[in-house]
């Protein structure tokens, strides 16, 4: 299984121009290139919240076994992971791999194991076989939940429950603050991670109030507000109006140009194309591609093509994922 060594490595290497996927993995795509990711860990744990570039350009490795070593090891490693939901095995004795700095995108059909799989990394659905590791630490052991942010798949922010914007966002913030009061850099982390997605003026107002899109604002704020190394998404696009994609797409290149590694299912590239150093392709539960994003086919590698038209399965030329 190739895997790059860093998110810089992955970005040098690539070639979208000249590289070519299998076929059975193409995806809709964009244009573009990103910043390279910077800063440390040590940088940004002692950040109060969502990252700027401007806050962790400029740092440097000091020595062995130090900031250049903890880089060099992945942030994310899984192992040979199987899973079952049921009576059904979802994941077959995968492997995925994601360096500090990097955009790993997990793509596939819907039922290929994506969803399973970036859960299983988080210990929401446990292994029926192979192994797990967060940060080089298995994750049976792993307790440094701080360092990881995650917005699931998109449903009522509020769960049913009345709340504000700003409540939703500052519950993100506990695994920072243990509970205790919240301090003024624990405010600041809030205000920003609700600015950052772009509904400051909405902070107030009930989640029941806001749209689908503004839901998905309020989850990925909520994520962001813990100031989290590395970012889990699960379909940050799905349902989302084409505005709201816009903020979040820029919400996401700004805490990518700042360093954090990112790992997000999709069921197509869209707008984050740009930001993507390397696509992981899955289908039932095996992953069949592992290296540069797929090329687009059909009207999905036409400028300005809408990314929020349904998936349909007869269309294997238009929709590669899903054949």
């Amino acid at each position: 299984m190739a895997t790059t060594e860093s998110g810089k490595q992955a970005r040098e290497a690539r070639a979208p121009e000249t590289a070519q996927a299998p076929e059975a993995a193409t995806a809709h795509t964009g244009t573009g290139t990103r910043p390279a990711g910077t800063g440390s860990p040590e940088d940004r744990l002692s950040m109060p919240g969502p990252r700027r570039a401007s806050e962790t350009a400029g740092t440097t490795a000091t020595a062995d076994g130090g900031p250049a070593a903890q880089r060099l090891a992945p942030v994310v490693s899984v192992r040979g992971a199987t899973a079952t939901l049921g009576s059904r095995t979802v994941l077959r004795g995968i492997d995925l791999t994601v360096h500090r700095g990097e955009v790993v995108a997990l793509l596939g059909a819907n039922g290929s194991g994506k969803s399973t799989a970036v859960r299983s990394v988080i210990g929401q659905v446990p292994l029926t076989g192979g192994e797990i590791s967060l940060f080089s630490t298995p994750l049976r052991r792993f307790r440094d939940w701080a360092r990881v942010g995650y917005v699931p798949q998109r449903t009522t922010a509020a769960s049913g429950v009345p709340a504000t914007v700003h409540e939703v966002v500052s519950s993100g913030r506990l695994s920072r603050t243990k509970f205790r009061p919240p301090s003024k850099a624990d405010r600041a982390a809030v205000q920003e991670a609700i600015e950052l997605v772009g509904l400051a003026d909405r902070a107030k107002d009930s989640v029941d109030a806001l749209s689908g899109g503004q839901h998905q604002r309020v989850l990925i704020a909520r994520a962001l507000a813990a100031g989290p190394e590395l970012l889990i998404m699960d379909e940050p696009m799905a349902g989302v109006d084409l505005a709201s994609q816009d903020i979040l797409a820029a919400t996401l290149r700004e805490q990518v140009a700042a360093g954090t590694t990112v790992l997000l299912v999709l069921h197509e590239l869209g707008p984050l194309e740009p930001l993507i150093d390397r696509a992981v392709v899955l289908r039932d539960g095996c992953v069949t591609h592992d290296g540069p994003p797929p090329q687009a086919l059909g009207q999905h590698a036409l400028p300005g093509h809408d990314h929020v038209h349904p998936h349909a399965a007869g269309e294997p030329l238009r929709t590669g994922l899903l054949t």
